[in-house]
């Protein structure tokens, strides 16, 4: 690497947009995926492949049918929802025992296990109908040519990532307020502190459990389509690389803690973007750094950057 490159402001600067576009992805996958994991306390690993199909939806809606992006966007969050509802009356509701008061019971394994083999059923129709080659949006989708700022040091922003930072801030707005300031928002926070509470206070657990999907699956539709855009590269297993990052975001921010998926979100993006331009062999590396600071920040803080008790969670 080039030592100059060290006192470059510019090139500091643009390593900071990417890395918080980056991280903003991150971080929009990671709120669906701690949410439900906030109010069923169970991993949902088909939220990867719901990612994937949704990015398909809006492929399909903006290159084949011609639609604008807030169509496609639209679609794909819409798609989200109703894959992330199917999942829950499929994969995980017979498997939820329910004990005499209404508490799930114990068993974690059996629902995760069902939402691996709901992944790959996923995965393995998409490359049935799709096939294994990449699908690309035309360039009348998104204009690829970056706007280029010169009095910042020529920073070069492509229009991807101001479509994902501004989608971003706004889902994740969005979202906050959701939870925080309405009459579902707190009834999803007292399912995810208890549900035997809940049920005596008189709150449809099971219909709040459904709500839960449709957000987390409408904000991996978002990720889906946002992530599709920046990368223009759209396969049926591309939901495996972003499914291992999405977990590490989680533990990062604290589980089942929307705020701290943001937060993680954020983090891990710039780690990965400064390990690239500034370490040499940094692409090769940079999945053992982020990982090496998320092992030892778990060492000194085991629930995460936020982690709080089941009690707080979402």
């Amino acid at each position: 690497m080039d030592l100059s490159l060290l006192a470059d402001p510019g090139f500091l600067l643009q390593n900071l947009v990417d890395g918080l576009s980056r991280g903003a992805l991150y971080g929009v996958y990671a709120m669906g995926f701690t949410l439900i994991f906030g109010v069923l306390d169970i991993l949902n690993l088909a939220h990867a492949a719901t990612f994937m199909w949704c990015a398909f939806a809006g492929w399909l809606v903006m290159a084949r049918s011609g639609l604008s992006l807030p169509f496609g966007l639209a679609a794909a969050m819409l798609s989200g929802g109703a894959i992330a509802v199917a999942l829950e009356f499929l994969a995980f509701r017979p498997l939820r025992r329910e004990g005499p008061a209404g508490g799930a019971a114990a068993d974690k394994l059996s629902p995760m296990i069902s939402s691996i083999g709901a992944s790959i059923i996923m995965v393995s129709v998409a490359e049935a109908c799709f096939g294994v080659e990449t699908r690309r949006f035309p360039d009348t989708v998104l204009d690829p040519k970056p706007f280029i700022i010169k009095a910042a040091w020529g920073l070069r922003i492509s229009r991807a990532q101001i479509l994902i930072l501004a989608a971003s801030v706004i889902l994740m707005a969005l979202l906050g307020l959701f939870i925080r300031r309405t009459r579902a928002g707190t009834a999803i926070r007292a399912v995810a502190a208890s549900r035997k509470a809940s049920l005596l206070l008189g709150i449809d657990v099971n219909s709040i459990i459904v709500l839960t999907f449709l957000v987390g699956g409408a904000l991996a539709g978002a990720a889906g389509i946002l992530v599709a855009l920046l990368t223009n590269n759209i396969v049926p297993g591309m939901g495996s690389q972003i499914e291992l990052r999405g977990l590490a975001v989680v533990i990062l921010g604290g589980m089942g803690n929307v705020e701290g998926a943001v937060l993680g979100g954020f983090l891990l993006g710039l780690v990965e973007t400064f390990t690239i331009a500034y370490l040499p062999g940094g692409s090769d590396l940079k999945d053992a750094i982020a990982f090496l600071i998320l092992f030892l920040m778990l060492l000194a803080k085991p629930d995460g950057l936020m982690g709080r008790g089941k009690a707080e969670r979402a």
